[in-house]
């Protein structure tokens, strides 16, 4: 749970913190309007599905590129 944390601080980093949550809401209720589910449409946005992908790699913010949740989108 820490490392999932961790990973989202990173993500906040490189968005300067208020892009961050911008997109993170307007990626949040653009698949809740599409999935009609909030728990799903949270599992959906991408800064989630990279922390969750990697919170058990415990090396991973030291292998991880600039913008990585882009893969999760």
């Amino acid at each position: 749970m820490i490392n999932h944390e961790k990973i989202h601080l990173r993500q906040q980093i490189e968005m300067l913190i208020l892009f961050f949550y911008l997109f993170y809401i307007i990626e949040y209720y653009y698949w809740l309007f599409k999935l009609k589910n909030a728990y799903h449409a949270y599992q959906r946005i991408s800064f989630e599905r990279e922390a969750y992908a990697n919170e058990h790699d415990l090396n991973y913010l030291k292998k991880r590129k600039f913008w990585s949740f882009r893969k999760y989108l």
